[in-house]
């Protein structure tokens, strides 16, 4: 028998049984990522494979379907985004239909970002699709800790 299995050694560990997580048991980030594994995973399954969307471009979608028109400073701000990177998100869209950048009636100076009707009708679809997404994911929790997730993560990046 080798050194490293010797009986007064642990056991080597169970392939099936996952790894310790150590100090990482207590790190925020390191489960927020465990988590976004588990969402992402299921977003593509109901939203970005069938609707042909990014998780930002979702992002974006349900903003502009929620609130109307909006200035891109107001979205880049939302979604944490710099400009010049919003600015490629709202020319990819635009290219593909989606949405439309308009003169603002309130300050002819700037934009206003506009859902297209082919805009609308996708956003609209991706909503509904994020409904029984959303009902998988949260049929792990009870709804008062779906409150209080929501309500912690929130802590974590506003203001931040």
């Amino acid at each position: 028998m080798s050194a490293a299995f010797s009986s007064d050694t642990a056991a080597p560990p169970d392939a099936a049984a996952g790894l310790h997580e150590g100090p990482l048991a207590q790190v925020v980030g390191y489960h927020i990522a465990q988590a976004a594994v588990a969402t992402v995973a299921l977003f593509n399954r109901h939203i970005g494979t069938p609707m042909g969307l990014r998780k930002v471009e979702f992002s974006l979608l349900m903003l502009l379907l929620a609130n109307g028109a909006q200035v891109p400073k107001r979205l880049a701000r939302e979604l944490a985004l710099s400009a010049p990177a919003l600015t490629q998100l709202l020319d990819s869209l635009q290219a593909r239909g989606l949405l439309q950048r308009q003169r603002n009636p309130a300050d002819g100076r700037s934009q206003l970002i506009v859902l297209t009707d082919g805009g609308q009708e996708l956003a609209s679809r991706s909503a509904k699709a994020a409904v029984p997404m959303e009902r998988e994911l949260l049929g792990r929790l009870s709804p008062a800790e779906h409150a209080m997730l929501i309500e912690l993560l929130r802590k974590l990046y506003q203001n931040a």
